[in-house]
């Protein structure tokens, strides 16, 4: 009789024991919590925003050696479009308008007072760029314009010069609505007649951060 109750004991304590460790969570095959994946970047939409940098080079045409190799400042503002295509490729376009301090003085001491200087300068240019999610570089090209002022003795002359921009640059998607870059741009500027002292014409380096704000 002892026997079997002790037996029964036995059984009944491991069948409960059974049913409890059934019940305590199963830390090895535990589910793991579903994070989503956080969408592509995708660079389609207008954007507006401000730029600024350093313009270096030098000057063109039959009366560009009177003058140093021209340098300084530039700033101002952008605005643009892009459409980012399946393939991650984005095509776009962008007009820019900056103020220029980019400034030459006469190359020789007899004309201390002699200048030029390319107050403004544009540019409307197509863009083709590649989504690396949140980066995209791109190249870029189009037309680029400015105003060059002229100071002699004999006088002052200004006008406006036409020409090329060819670059490119990399910009930067820190949130879904801002955005920097970096860009490097050629500028060739026509050869165009400044008064008495001949034809003047621009090759000037633009080196550009910008920060841009996407609609």
């Amino acid at each position: 009789m002892k026997k079997t109750l002790a037996l029964g004991f036995t059984v009944l304590a491991l069948t409960a024991g059974s049913a409890f460790a059934a019940d305590l969570p199963n830390r090895k095959n535990a589910p793991q919590p579903y994070v989503a994946a956080a969408p592509a970047y995708n660079w389609t939409g207008g954007y507006a925003g401000v730029n600024a940098g350093y313009g270096f080079g030098s000057f063109s045409g039959g009366a560009g050696a009177q003058f140093k190799d021209p340098s300084n400042f530039v700033g101002g503002v952008q605005a643009g479009y892009n459409q980012q295509l399946p393939n991650k490729f984005v095509v776009g376009v962008e007009g820019d308008f900056d103020y220029s301090g980019v400034e030459g003085k006469a190359s020789s001491t007899g004309t201390p007072g002699n200048k030029a200087r390319l107050d403004t300068l544009g540019t409307v240019r197509g863009r083709v760029g590649y989504a690396f999610d949140r980066v995209m570089p791109y190249v870029t090209g189009g037309y680029a314009g400015g105003n060059e002022k002229i100071t002699t003795s004999t006088g002052n002359s200004s006008g406006w010069r036409n020409g090329y921009a060819l670059g490119g640059g990399v910009d930067y998607a820190i949130t879904n609505n801002v955005s920097a870059r970096v860009e490097g741009l050629y500028v060739g500027l026509e050869n165009k007649n400044a008064g008495t002292i001949g034809k003047v014409g621009n090759d000037i380096g633009l080196i550009r951060t910008g920060v841009n704000y996407k609609f």
